[in-house]
C-alpha cells in the first residue's frame, strides 16, 4: 500500500497471481479450454458451411441443398452447447478464484501486527476485499475468456483466410500494424487511469466505512450535511476518474474498429471485382467476408479487452501487496516453549519504546518491573503515561526498540505470540463487540465452552440477567458493534468473555468504567474473585480497583515515578495524590 509498491500494480504480469489461484483446479480449467476451443472452431466453421450452401447446395452440383443447410445447423448445435459449457465453467473459476484469493488475503491480514492497521486505513483494505476482487472475478470469469476465444478466432480465421483467398488475406492483414500502434500507446495512459479509478473506488468505501460507524457522533453534531458533501466530492472525484479512463477507452475502440473495417471494405472490394472476372467463386468470396469479419470482430474485442485486463491487473497488484506483507511481530523459527505449568510472572526490563506511527514520542522509557505470579498491579497516571502501552507489549502487539519484556521467564522475542496470548485474559477499555449473536461474543473466550460455562461466567460478570431478557437469549444477534446493548452491558460481556478464558495473566483497561454503581460492586465482586491466583495488571482509575491492588505504579512519561499502596501513595502528597484529589474528590482521602 506504499506508493513504492505501486508501480508493479500497474502491470499485465501482476495476473500471474490470479493464475496461481486458479490452477489449483487444473480440471476445471481443461474443461473450460476445450469448451472455448471448440466453440471457437463452431464460430470459423460457419463461414466454410456457408460456403458449402453456397457453391454445392444453390449451385446444385450433389442435388441435396438441405444436406448442406443440415451441416450449418450442426455446426450451431455445437457452437451452442460450446458456448454454454464455456460460460459455465469460466464462470464457475471466477468465483472459485475470487472466494479463494478473499479467503487468502483476509487470512494474510489476520496475521499482521496492529502497527500494519494504523499505518493503512482498514476501510481501504475493506474496499480491496470487495472492489478489487469483483474486478478479478470480472477478469477471471468473462474477460480472459473473451481474450483467449478471440486470440484463438483470430488466428484461426487468418490461416483460414490465407487457405481462402492469400492475396486477399496478405493485403487485410497490412492493416494490422494500424491497430497494434494505438492499443500500445494508449493503452499505456489506460493502464495509469485503470489505477487511479480504484484508487478513487478505495476512498469512497473507506468514507463509508468510516462514516457509518460513526453515525452516532455525525448526528449528534448535526454534521449530516457536511459529510452529504464530502461524499459526494468523493463520489464525484471517482466519477471524473473514471470518465477520462472511459473516454479515452472509447476513442481506442473507435479508431481500432474504423481501422480495421475500413482494412476489411476496401479488401472487399477487390474480393468483389475477383469475383466478378471469375476468378473466385460467389462462396469463397462470402466465406471470406464472414470470415473477415470474425477476425475483425475478434481483433476489435481484443482492444476492448485489454483495458479490462489492465484494470484486473491493477486490482491484482492491489491484492498481491495484502498477500506478500509478512508479520512485524512472528513466531521465530524455533520458538521457546513457555513453562508448564503456566505460572503467570511478567517482567518488562529496562524497556524503551516508540510507536512507529509516532517515532518522535516515547512511550516507556528505561521502563522495569516485574509482577510476581498472582500479584496484583494497578497502573494509573495522567492520560498519555505509558499505561496501554504495557498491555500492547505484553500481548506482544509491538517489540520494544529496547530492552526485554517476558512471560514466565521467557523473553517474548523467543516465544510464539499465539503461545503468549493464550496465557492472556483481556478486557479492553473499548470494548468490542463482534456482529454476532451473544453465545458467540462469550465463546470468544474459549470457542467450545457449553452452554452451562457460558452461562456460568455471564453469571459472574453480573451479565446472566439481561442476557436472558434478550428476544432469544444467547442467539440473540447484537448488531453492529453490540448496538442492540447498553455500554454497561457490553462491558459486562467484554468480562464474562474475560472470565470464560480463564487464563494466568488478566489484563483489566477500565474494565468497570461503564458500570453504574450497583452493577459495578458486583462485577468488581466478581473480578476479585478472579483474579484470586492470577497475575492481574490493571490500568486504574476507579477508587475501588486501587484500593484492592497489592501494589499501585504511578506513571508518568513512560516511566515509573511513585509506587506502592493507596495509602502510603496518598500520604506521599506526589503525581498520585494529586490525581487521586482530581479524579475521586474526597473519596480518595
Amino acid at each position: 500500500m506504499a506508493e513504492s509498491a505501486a508501480p508493479p500494480s500497474r502491470k499485465l504480469g501482476n495476473l500471474r497471481m490470479v493464475w496461481r489461484f486458479a490452477i489449483r483446479y487444473p480440471g476445471r480449467i481443461a474443461a473450460a479450454g476445450l469448451a472455448l476451443l471448440v466453440a471457437a472452431a463452431a464460430t470459423l466453421a460457419i463461414p466454410n458451411g456457408v460456403r458449402l450452401v453456397i457453391d454445392r447446395g444453390f449451385a446444385g452440383e450433389d442435388g441435396d441443398i438441405s444436406r448442406w443447410f443440415h451441416y450449418l445447423l450442426l455446426i450451431v448445435v455445437v457452437l451452442a452447447i460450446a458456448t454454454a459449457l464455456r460460460f459455465y465453467f469460466v464462470s464457475w473459476l471466477g468465483e472459485r478464484v475470487v472466494a479463494d484469493v478473499r479467503a487468502a488475503v483476509q487470512a494474510n491480514l489476520l496475521r499482521l501486527s496492529p502497527s500494519y492497521f494504523e499505518e493503512n486505513r482498514p476501510g481501504e483494505i475493506a474496499s480491496r476485499l470487495t472492489a478489487d476482487t469483483s474486478v478479478i472475478e470480472q477478469v477471471v470469469g468473462s474477460t480472459m475468456s473473451i481474450a483467449l476465444r478471440n486470440v484463438v478466432m483470430g488466428v484461426g480465421g487468418v490461416i483460414y483466410l490465407f487457405a481462402l483467398a492469400p492475396g486477399l488475406a496478405a493485403r487485410l492483414l497490412i492493416g494490422i500494424p494500424l491497430v497494434i500502434v494505438p492499443i500500445v500507446v494508449i493503452g499505456r495512459k489506460l493502464r495509469d487511469m485503470g489505477r487511479q479509478s480504484q484508487d478513487r473506488i478505495a476512498d469512497v468505501g473507506a468514507m463509508v466505512d468510516e462514516v457509518l460507524g460513526a453515525m452516532k457522533v455525525v448526528q449528534a453534531f448535526g454534521q449530516e450535511g457536511r459529510e452529504t458533501r464530502r461524499f459526494a466530492d468523493a463520489v464525484g472525484s471517482a466519477f471524473v476518474t473514471a470518465r477520462r479512463r472511459i473516454r479515452l477507452r472509447a476513442m481506442m475502440t473507435g479508431v481500432v474498429i474504423t481501422l480495421i473495417f475500413s482494412a476489411i471494405t476496401f479488401v472487399m472490394w477487390e474480393g468483389a471485382l475477383q469475383v466478378s472476372q471469375g476468378d473466385l467463386s460467389g462462396g469463397t468470396i462470402g466465406a471470406f467476408l464472414l470470415t473477415g469479419a470474425l477476425v475483425a470482430g475478434a481483433f476489435g474485442a481484443l482492444t476492448e479487452v485489454y483495458s479490462d485486463l489492465l484494470r484486473g491487473a491493477g486490482a491484482a497488484g492491489r491484492l498481491a501487496e495484502l498477500l506478500a506483507e509478512q508479520p512485524g511481530i512472528a513466531a521465530p523459527a524455533n520458538p521457546v516453549p513457555l513453562s508448564q505449568p503456566p505460572l503467570g510472572r511478567v517482567s518488562f526490563d529496562h524497556v524503551a519504546f516508540r510507536y512507529p506511527t509516532r517515532p518522535e514520542v516515547s512511550a516507556l522509557v528505561d521502563f522495569s518491573l516485574e509482577v510476581a505470579p498472582g500479584e496484583t498491579v494497578a497502573v494509573v497516571g495522567p492520560s498519555g503515561a505509558g499505561k496501554s502501552t504495557l498491555f500492547q507489549l505484553v500481548q506482544r502487539f509491538y517489540d520494544p526498540q529496547a530492552g526485554v519484556v517476558s512471560v514466565d521467564g521467557v523473553p517474548l522475542r523467543d516465544a510464539d505470540p499465539a503461545e503468549v496470548r493464550a496465557r492472556i485474559a483481556m478486557v479492553p477499555q473499548e470494548t468490542v463487540i463482534f456482529a454476532a449473536s451473544a453465545r458467540d461474543n462469550l465463546r470468544y473466550g474459549e470457542w467450545d465452552a457449553s452452554d452451562d460455562r457460558l452461562w456460568d461466567a455471564a453469571e459472574a460478570a453480573n451479565a446472566a440477567e439481561f442476557l436472558r431478557k434478550l428476544p432469544q437469549g444467547l442467539d440473540t444477534f447484537m448488531g453492529e458493534g453490540g448496538a442492540r446493548l447498553s455500554g454497561g452491558q457490553r462491558q459486562r460481556l467484554a468480562i464474562a468473555r474475560a472470565l470464560l478464558r480463564d487464563a494466568p495473566i488478566l489484563l483489566l483497561d477500565e474494565a468497570t468504567s461503564a458500570l453504574d454503581a450497583e452493577s459495578e460492586r458486583l462485577v468488581q465482586a466478581a473480578l476479585e474473585r478472579l483474579m484470586e491466583g492470577r497475575t492481574t495488571i490493571v490500568i486504574a482509575h476507579r477508587l475501588a480497583t486501587v484500593r484492592a491492588a497489592g501494589r499501585i505504579i504511578v506513571m508518568d512519561e513512560g516511566r515509573i515515578v511513585e509506587q506502592g499502596d493507596h495509602a502510603s501513595l496518598s500520604a506521599a502528597g506526589g503525581l498520585y495524590a494529586r490525581l487521586a484529589q482530581l479524579q475521586f474528590g474526597a473519596e480518595a482521602a
